[in-house]
């Protein structure tokens, strides 16, 4: 099948396109795209594309499509100082915390798009320290636009190497799978490990909000 050329966005991307032209739509009324030829595959709604005013088409051969976005390893970045996000990326910090391990636990999730800030602390009641922060990860799945970059900082290098690094769920299979599904939704997720308790400003937020909500039992 041609890859043809569309603008998502204001960004020229390449889409599967049928034999005569047309976009290759699947049940989701969705249609696979690259960023550039030679790159990953990701889902796009069909509405959000436009006709690009100098179209232009790929064969497969040119197009050379990579390993399809969410089905693979994700790549984890691991920084004491996280990098600049990209230009319009929404950012999400996420961690957990457990009183006792098993015990009274919370999760504490900051997500942060351009000048707007949205804060969450929540109770989960009894658990372990592994399920505050892999609940952490959900909800702000559950939270993030799904057809930006969303790039997730965490603290826990078990989660993100659960999400991230292809690891087998010894334990918390269902919440694991319900993380990884989320995943496979966005078109662009980047994973950033970072040092806990180092002084990373929003990071010690997401950990005083998951400690609050242990505290309120809220």
């Amino acid at each position: 099948m041609p890859w043809i050329s569309r603008l998502l966005r204001g960004q020229r991307v390449w889409a599967r396109a049928t034999p005569d032209g047309r976009l290759a739509l699947g049940a989701d009324g969705r249609v696979e795209i690259l960023y550039q030829p030679g790159g990953k595959v990701y889902r796009a709604s069909a509405r959000n594309l436009e006709s690009d005013p100098l179209p232009e088409a790929l064969g497969d051969a040119q197009a050379a499509p990579g390993e399809a976005a969410g089905e693979g390893k994700k790549k984890v970045e691991t920084a004491r100082e996280p990098s600049p996000p990209p230009e319009g990326a929404y950012v999400v910090y996420a961690d957990g915390a457990c009183t006792g391990n098993p015990g009274p636990c919370g999760l504490g999730v900051v997500l942060l798009d351009g000048g707007k800030r949205r804060e969450l602390s929540e109770y989960l009641g009894m658990g372990t320290n592994n399920i505050a922060e892999l609940t952490a990860i959900v909800r702000a799945l559950e939270e993030a636009p799904r057809d930006r970059t969303v790039v997730i900082h965490s603290d826990s290098g078990y989660a993100l190497g659960l999400l991230g690094k292809g690891w087998k769920a010894k334990a918390n299979q269902d919440l694991v799978e319900r993380m990884r599904t989320l995943a496979r939704g966005f078109c662009d997720l980047r994973l950033v490990k970072v040092a806990g308790h180092a002084g990373i400003v929003e990071n010690e937020r997401a950990d005083q909000l998951a400690r609050d909500a242990v505290t309120r039992r809220r």
